[in-house]
């Protein structure tokens, strides 16, 4: 997937990422990086909200392990279970939101266990960057439902 078809997709299926004028930069197996401007995201100090801060952290990571999915072929729905954010220092202008899997994280072990059960967790991480200094953290859990692959017929019907 590349970054345009990754933000026409989250822009048409998640309205609030083209309400916050999310732009997604980067699209890969290892890391997604999306970038959002102040403007629709300011607070009443002139720097970031800290909700759209966590969201756009949230979304980075959804995006990250959405797109992995798909390009291993797995329909499956992804769900956050919970998450901490660390707001590490005030950002007054555009910034980064980059996702990683969790250090900890076995994307092969994920999969086995999404297909044998059609239920996985799995952590991911996201770094905010504003100036090219870290602007904030969010660790978050997430469910995958479902993982059948895209190419398998629906349950009951063949």
């Amino acid at each position: 997937m590349t970054p345009a078809e990754l933000e026409a997709y989250l822009h048409a299926h998640i309205p609030l990422s083209a309400a916050m004028a999310v732009r997604v930069l980067e699209v890969g197996p290892e890391a997604v990086r999306l970038w959002a401007p102040l403007e629709p995201n300011i607070n009443h100090r002139s720097t970031v909200f800290g909700g759209s801060a966590s969201a756009v952290a949230i979304l980075a990571a959804w995006s990250l392990l959405h797109t992995r999915l798909l390009a291993d072929g797995v329909a499956a729905r992804l769900v956050i279970q919970r998450n901490t954010m660390d707001y590490l220092a005030p950002i007054a202008g555009n910034f980064t939101a980059t996702a990683t899997l969790a250090a900890a994280a076995d994307w092969s072990l994920f999969c086995r266990t999404l297909d044998r059960h059609g239920r996985a967790r799995i952590e991911a991480v996201v770094r905010l960057d504003f100036e090219q200094q870290d602007a904030g953290r969010l660790t978050g859990s997430f469910v995958a439902l479902g993982g059948r692959a895209i190419d398998d017929p629906p349950v009951g019907t063949g």
